[in-house]
């Protein structure tokens, strides 16, 4: 287990963390029958995995992909914290529904000062807001397990990667990726896939960390994108046949039922950087130290 993933804190106060929940729930649905669970249950779940038994975070999720908006007397500086989910959107179509009122939600939460963490096209969609540029991928797609992403320099020292061992895989599903980071932005790490595979950026008291991959993922999310793209990965050339897919999915929903199978393990290249939950995800409990709980203790 990496130094300090163990480490235990206190909450002086219940955070109120706001879930942007950035998929259409006709996806959604799809990916829950699939076996995945809904998005801001993947956050919730993995955010678990840090605090000390008998503590919990207050939360309330926005569905921002199918235009719901805050209900009458909320605030975004109600919130401690915003997490901003992926998606299967495209930030430079802005044809697209809800593009544009995404972007705009995402520059609000800047300004509001909450501090906000983005997985996948949660980095994306900051990166836009804040005046980045966003591409499609020239290396292809980036699925299932992303490959020894190695922090930079800066992302050595900064606070997202405190006892994560590097470099290291994760869980991921992205075409897309970040071109060139906003004003501000620190590379924190990249692989041979995407250049930003993580990144921050602070302003005075605005804060926002992302990540390419998602920390909120298991194993049964992944098998659920795959399970829905078949043809993808055929016309790809990720697999060579349906039968070769199946497989896969099969493979990975074992996983999620028994992370210490052995012979998937080594049929796949995996150890606890992506088999352990709370490894999976140290880097939400990172933000939680670091952004979330001074920003609650002050601003109560």
């Amino acid at each position: 287990m990496p130094a300090g993933v163990d480490r235990a804190y206190d909450l002086p106060i219940m955070p109120r963390l706001l879930i942007v929940n950035c998929t259409h729930d006709s996806l959604l649905r799809r990916l829950i029958a699939e076996g995945s669970r809904p998005y801001d249950e993947q956050f919730t779940v993995s955010m678990a995995c840090h605090l000390p038994a008998g503590q919990s975070l207050e939360t309330f999720t926005l569905n921002v992909g199918d235009g719901e908006g805050l209900p009458q007397g909320v605030e975004l500086g109600d919130f401690d914290g915003a997490w901003l989910s992926g998606s299967p959107l495209n930030v430079y179509r802005l044809e697209q529904p809800t593009v544009r009122a995404q972007i705009d939600l995402a520059r609000a939460i800047w300004q509001a000062g909450v501090p906000a963490f983005g997985s996948c096209w949660g980095l994306q969609l900051m990166t836009a807001a804040l005046g980045g540029t966003v591409h499609l991928n020239p290396n292809g797609r980036e699925i299932g397990v992303a490959r020894r992403i190695a922090p930079t320099e800066a992302g050595h020292q900064h606070a997202l990667f405190a006892g994560k061992v590097a470099p290291f895989d994760a869980l991921c599903s992205h075409e897309d990726e970040v071109a060139t980071l906003p004003a501000g932005a620190e590379l924190l790490a990249s692989n041979a896939v995407s250049r930003v595979q993580a990144m921050a950026i602070r302003d005075g008291g605005r804060s926002f960390w992302g990540v390419q991959y998602h920390p909120e993922f298991d194993f049964s999310a992944v098998a659920a994108i795959i399970a829905l793209r078949v043809q993808r990965h055929l016309d790809e050339g990720l697999a060579l046949s349906e039968d070769e897919v199946a497989t896969i999915v099969s493979d990975f929903r074992s996983l999620t039922q028994d992370a210490t199978r052995k012979d998937l393990a080594w049929k796949y290249g995996l150890h606890a950087d992506v088999l352990d939950p709370k490894v999976r995800s140290i880097e939400f409990g990172n933000w939680l130290r670091a952004e979330v709980l001074p920003h609650a203790t002050a601003s109560r």
